[in-house]
């Protein structure tokens, strides 16, 4: 059998039905099962699950100690998490997921905590040629490019450190970015991108290390930091820019990438080592990631499969409601 651990679900359902539908054969029978966890009985996704556990938050003593009882109890293959913060906690504890016989589906620690740092990854991208929107953490060097000229407003003031566009406001003065930092501490400012935003679901195939599957689509909406509609295109200078930046940094297991096309231009701005919010436009347009996963869990390398999707396809998010009578 095997069990996949999915942690801090939340209301991600369509991933945890993804990975049943996956692990379902033709004749309905199972050859594995989807355990959940979550902080709150209140998480529709855990529902979902063919069983869930509730945990204590990421940050409390012992949260990895429970997650390693899980995985004894339930005899799990792989874990992965849908939140940025725990990325780097699974990876930081490969060893000991190893040590159980599971597979942390992720890339590795320096990497996720990287990839969580806004500052660090602008810089990795310009030292290594790449489009990224101008980044600071001092805001008097920020008003000296304003004031030369180099610099317009309005401009992104946000949490060096953040996800699921928490705490994200668009400024237009300097009054405003003052009063920003003087009641938050770890904040940036970015420079404004007007242009198309683009989403890339990426699978990078974690024996051999190469990509194997891409989808890209345009956002038209956007919701709490998630894509709420979208269509699918394709751009083969885009997939080459992605194929190139995923050899260079070295991503494993599944990515999101948040991009944007200024006048021609492709603009890395942040990615997500891990399902993102708009990956199931991805799967309804037939790119599952979840049984490459399970192709590598098996010990077989993925095979390419690059781009092979329709183009014009849309994705409309809409709100469901789930019904529990809670103990």
């Amino acid at each position: 059998m095997i069990n996949i651990l999915i942690l801090s679900v939340g209301t991600r359902n369509k991933v945890v039905e993804y990975f049943k539908n996956t692990l379902t054969i033709e004749n309905g029978e199972r050859i594995g099962h989807v355990i959940a966890t979550d902080m709150s009985n209140l998480a529709p996704a855990i529902y979902e699950a063919d069983k869930f556990y509730l945990v204590p938050k990421m940050t409390e003593r012992g949260y990895i100690e429970a997650i390693f009882d899980i995985c004894r109890k339930e005899k799990i293959t792989a874990v992965l998490s849908l939140i940025d913060p725990e990325l780097s906690l699974l990876a930081e504890h490969n060893d000991e997921f190893a040590a159980l016989g599971v597979t942390v589906i992720g890339s590795g620690y320096e990497l996720c905590e990287m990839s969580l740092d806004k500052i660090q990854m602008h810089k990795w991208l310009v030292s290594h040629g790449y489009n990224s929107a101008r980044s600071y953490t001092d805001k008097e060097t920020f008003y000296k490019d304003i004031e030369s000229g180099t610099m317009t407003y309005p401009v992104f003031v946000k949490p060096i450190k953040g996800s699921a566009s928490i705490a994200i406001s668009k400024v237009r003065d300097r009054d405003t970015i003052d009063l920003l930092f003087n009641h938050s501490d770890n904040l940036m400012i970015q420079e404004y991108l007007s242009g198309q935003e683009i989403g890339a679901d990426v699978y990078i195939d974690m024996i051999s290390g190469d990509i194997v599957s891409i989808f890209t689509k345009k956002k038209i909406v956007m919701r709490a930091g998630e894509t709420d509609k979208s269509v699918s295109f394709k751009d083969e200078k885009l997939f080459e820019l992605i194929c190139k930046f995923v050899a260079e940094i070295g991503y494993r297991g599944e990515i999101d990438i948040d991009i944007f096309d200024i006048g021609g231009e492709y603009y890395i701005s942040e990615v997500n080592p891990r399902f993102g919010g708009g990956y199931p436009h991805a799967y309804e347009c037939g790119c599952n990631h979840m049984k490459m996963i399970l192709e590598n869990l098996c010990g077989r390398e993925n095979q390419k499969n690059i781009g092979i999707y329709e183009e014009g396809i849309y994705m409309m998010k809409y709100n469901e409601v789930s019904i529990k009578k809670l103990d």
